[in-house]
């Protein structure tokens, strides 16, 4: 009887490492995070993933992404998207500011106010820029895509420059919006941004 619970004693102790050897990432952002218009299993979150455990890293990736946020709706909600214990964030915000052609300062000051948040909770983060429509013009698009090299910059985070870079304006990578990705669209945001979520990883290691 007491070997038996020895035993069982020890499978638990190496459930517990095991898990506690998982890192969790947390996927924050707007439609493009959540996935709108996509099966749950299309999603960014899902995809990369399973693109990181198929390179050999144990993983979890949370889809903290909510369609039609802005930086400023993303700030607000920090606490109630940390309310799972995480290791590291993704940070993806903008698309929204930019579409409605909401002022810059009040977008960079709402990403710097999340940043500083996760930088007081000593969390990686890899901040994902977006690009200004051109329709905008050229001061609004100078600002809001310097936004992201700033705040990086600032907080001495990872910096992805552009979420969707390859699938932006590629009709095949698309939905009919022509704004948001399809499966395969998705698919080339997560081969892209792949190797700098793994230089997130590598600090989560080295904490």
């Amino acid at each position: 009887m007491l070997k038996l619970s020895a035993v069982l004693a020890f499978a638990v102790l190496m459930i517990n490492a095991a898990a506690a050897q998982t890192v969790t990432l947390l996927a924050l952002g707007d439609s493009l995070i959540a996935g709108y218009g996509l099966q749950p299993s299309d999603a960014f979150p899902v995809k990369l993933e399973a693109a990181l455990k198929a390179r050999g890293h144990d993983v979890k990736v949370i889809n903290a992404g909510v369609a039609g946020d802005t930086a400023l709706d993303g700030a607000s909600r920090l606490d109630w998207a940390l309310s799972e214990e995480v290791d590291a964030v993704i940070v993806e915000f903008g698309a929204n500011d930019a579409l409605r052609g909401l002022p810059v300062p009040q977008a960079e000051q709402a990403l710097d106010q999340l940043l500083g948040n996760l930088a007081e909770r000593k969390l990686p983060v890899l901040l994902a820029g977006m690009r200004a429509p051109p329709n905008l013009g050229p001061d609004y698009q100078a600002a809001f895509d310097g936004m992201y090299p700033r705040l990086a910059a600032k907080h001495g985070t990872l910096l992805y420059p552009f979420f969707l870079d390859g699938v932006a304006a590629e009709v095949k990578l698309n939905q009919a919006d022509g704004m948001h990705p399809n499966p395969a669209g998705v698919d080339v945001i997560v081969s892209r941004i792949l190797p700098d979520v793994e230089r997130l990883l590598d600090q989560v290691a080295a904490k």
